[in-house]
């Protein structure tokens, strides 16, 4: 057993290293202070409660914390030329080291820490909301979740036609290496071919919760087949 488990971990590796890097971004190199002005200069547009989340450079990390109830996503839209074609996976390196108070998806408070989120096409489909408002492409969310299962697939309150939720680990103040496989996971969702990926975020989410959330992330690489 310990010999199968060995050869699926090295094949999980090699799948990943073997695969043409599209995007990357690291903040493992950036001096110490406040993130914000830097990350804009990359091309990350700030949406919600975004600018009111503490974002600054610690330690090779980009470090995000609020001590109330945000709700913030900051990312990157890529122009059609630079879509992520023939995507992969991707892998994302980051942590934990305080969940908010309350959060709980089981029981329908679908908030977290930090999670990613990750754009695919541009076909609008409907959030649950009437008249088509807020109409929005197929989207994935690997988060890092304290009482959520890992592995588990969720659905929010909204985008149920074309969002899904994986919670990754339950692991606080650890660095922890997340590869999630994207365009596996869209043909077992969706049974259709992969769109490119056409933008990406972060998001914290702590409304309806209690003491606050601090999270990390050292970095987000994208992988072609």
């Amino acid at each position: 057993m310990k010999k199968i488990m060995f050869l699926v971990l090295m094949m999980t590796l090699f799948s990943v290293a073997d695969g043409k890097v599209l995007y990357s971004l690291d903040f493992t190199k950036q001096r110490d202070g406040d993130a914000k002005a830097w990350l804009k200069s990359k091309g990350m547009i700030f949406k919600l409660d975004a600018n009111d989340l503490d974002m600054k450079f610690s330690a090779g990390k980009l470090v995000i914390s609020t001590e109330s109830e945000e709700a913030g996503l900051f990312g990157v839209e890529f122009a059609k030329a630079n879509y992520l074609q023939n995507i992969d996976s991707v892998k994302i390196v980051w942590g934990v080291n305080r969940f908010p108070k309350g959060a709980d998806w089981a029981n329908g408070n679908n908030r977290l820490s930090i999670g990613a989120l990750i754009i695919l096409g541009t076909e609008k489909l409907s959030s649950g909301l009437p008249m088509g408002v807020k109409a929005a492409p197929y989207f994935f969310g690997p988060f890092i979740g304290e009482k959520e299962r890992v592995g588990g697939r969720y659905l929010g309150a909204l985008y149920k036609e074309g969002g899904r939720y994986y919670c990754v680990s339950n692991s606080l103040g650890k660095r922890i290496v997340t590869n999630f496989d994207i365009d596996q996971k869209f043909q077992q969702e969706f049974k259709k071919p992969t769109p490119p990926v056409t933008a990406f975020g972060f998001q914290m989410n702590t409304k309806d919760t209690k003491g606050g959330a601090e999270a990390f992330v050292e970095s987000i690489t994208f992988y072609s087949k």
